[in-house]
Parts: C-alpha cells; sequence; structure tokens
C-alpha cells in the first residue's frame, strides 16, 4: 500500500512537472513615473527573456498569440534566445520572424549567444527580419512628439570571463557610454539582474533583465532556489525590484538550459505598462 502510494505520487508530480514547464503565464506590472512623458501613457512594453531555443506550442505559437492578445506597443528580447549547449538558429528565427509582426522588436544578447560561434549568423539573421540588435546602443522611440530612450546593452561575456571576469566594471563602463541622466526616462535592457547597482548608479529608470531562470526551483515563501551569477536563493531572482528612481523587473524567463526542468517555477512572458504620474 506504502509503495503504491508512492508510486501514484511521484507519476503525479512527473505529470505536473511537464505541465508547468510548458503552462506559460503571463504576469503584468504598471510602471508609473514622472520623468515619463504624457504620450507614453498606456504604453505596453512585452518583455521576452531566456527563450533557449523552447518552442512553447508548434513553432512557438502559444508563445506568440500571448504576446498577439497583449496588443504592445514594443517587445523587448532580453538575451539567451539560443541555447549554446543545443544552438537552433532556426528556432530563433522563426519566433522572431512572427513576433516583428506583432510589433517593433528589439533585443539584447545573454551570456549563451557569447559562447557560441552562430551568434554572428543570428545577428544577420534578426536584422533582416527587422529586429532592432543593441549592443551597447540608444534609440530614441517616438510618440506624438514626445520621447523615451531605450538602451540595450551586450551581455558582458563578450568581453570577460562569464564566471570569473569583471562583469561590473564591463558594465559600468557600458553605461557610461550611453547614459546622460538629463536624457529622460530611459528604459535598459541588459540580461544580468544582479548588476542592478550599476543600473540604480547609471540612472536608469526601468531595467528590464532575465538570466535568473526564476531561481529554476522555487520554494514557497523562499523564492527561487539557485540562478547564475547569484548562487543559492538569488537576491534577484523574478519580479520587480526597486531602489532609489530605478525599477527592475526581472523575467523567469520560457527556456531551460543546464538544467532540464523547473519546479513551481512557470515559464512567463511579462507585460509592463507605463504610467506617466505627471
Amino acid at each position: 500500500m506504502i509503495l503504491a502510494g508512492i508510486t501514484v505520487f511521484l507519476i503525479a508530480m512527473i505529470i505536473w512537472i511537464a505541465w508547468e514547464n510548458t503552462a506559460l503565464e503571463l504576469n503584468i506590472y504598471p510602471v508609473a513615473s514622472e520623468e515619463l512623458p504624457e504620450s507614453f501613457d498606456d504604453y505596453r512594453i512585452a518583455h521576452v527573456s531566456d527563450l533557449h531555443n523552447a518552442e512553447i506550442g508548434d513553432g512557438n505559437e502559444k508563445l506568440l498569440a500571448m504576446l498577439r492578445d497583449g496588443e504592445p506597443d514594443l517587445i523587448a528580447i532580453t538575451g539567451d534566445l539560443i541555447d549554446s549547449r543545443n544552438t537552433d538558429v532556426e528556432v530563433a528565427l522563426q519566433f522572431a520572424e512572427e513576433a516583428v509582426r506583432i510589433a517593433p522588436c528589439y533585443y539584447v544578447t545573454g551570456n549563451h549567444e557569447a559562447r557560441v560561434s552562430e551568434y554572428s549568423e543570428l545577428k544577420e539573421g534578426l536584422t533582416e527580419l527587422g529586429v532592432v540588435v543593441l549592443e551597447g546602443e540608444r534609440v530614441e522611440l517616438e510618440q506624438s512628439g514626445e520621447t523615451i530612450t531605450l538602451i540595450g546593452v551586450s551581455d558582458p561575456s563578450f568581453q570577460t570571463d562569464y564566471l570569473f571576469g569583471d562583469s561590473e566594471t564591463v558594465m559600468q563602463g557600458s553605461l557610461q557610454e550611453l547614459i546622460n541622466k538629463d536624457d529622460g526616462y530611459m528604459v535598459l535592457l541588459s540580461h544580468r539582474p544582479e548588476l542592478f547597482k550599476v543600473y540604480v548608479e547609471g540612472g536608469a529608470d526601468l531595467v528590464l533583465s532575465g538570466h535568473s531562470h526564476g531561481g529554476q526551483f522555487r520554494l514557497p515563501f523562499v523564492g527561487g532556489l539557485v540562478a547564475p551569477n547569484q548562487g543559492l536563493f538569488p537576491k534577484y531572482d523574478a519580479g520587480l525590484y526597486t531602489e532609489e528612481n530605478t525599477n527592475m523587473i526581472v523575467s523567469r524567463g520560457i527556456g531551460n538550459s543546464i538544467l532540464p526542468f523547473r519546479f513551481n517555477n512557470r515559464p512567463e512572458v511579462i507585460f509592463i505598462e507605463l504610467e506617466s504620474d505627471r
């Protein structure tokens, strides 16, 4: 009887884990600021991160349907679109081809892009499809004659060792060249949430990040168990973090990498709804 109970429990757990690893979740975050121009009030940003070549539905149709239904003004893709251990550029480009039909897409790299020789192929393909690849660059977004600034930085592992390099110094250098605190409202796309202090010091108003995979295994009342570059019980694993005038939203991501599954941690798409407090 005990053995039968254990068997039923294990089967139920396997079914649950299999379901939740493809049961895409939508989370919405309103973000208000006095710096945001009134014409950007109700501006909607869809945030997709850490796809890792995953497909949610045939051809990522479930993911794309969620994006279409949300009617975003912009789609931000914050790195690890491919997986360095099982790289499939075609899957990434198929998703991008459909995503650009929904809204303008802006993309920054993650650490997995830095590891593969196929990155140049991915970048070329994304650019040809109309995705704006930001590698330490800034663009002005315009609405009714008013603008906000969108900044995108490459993952620091393009310039320093992923595990032991000084990512903080690399990021400080990148932002110093890009951010002017007098520029008005600034949205920063950067893969790494553990560098939040640098983003605050740089003066970004809103930061969109991923990388942490939500801590991979989420424990009730505790949060994520482990995250890259943060270790056990990561400080920045998922959701909204605020310090001074900077808000950072960390996506739990969609795909997996080293560990093939996540627990109590559904893949997610985030929508950010900007609100002007003027």
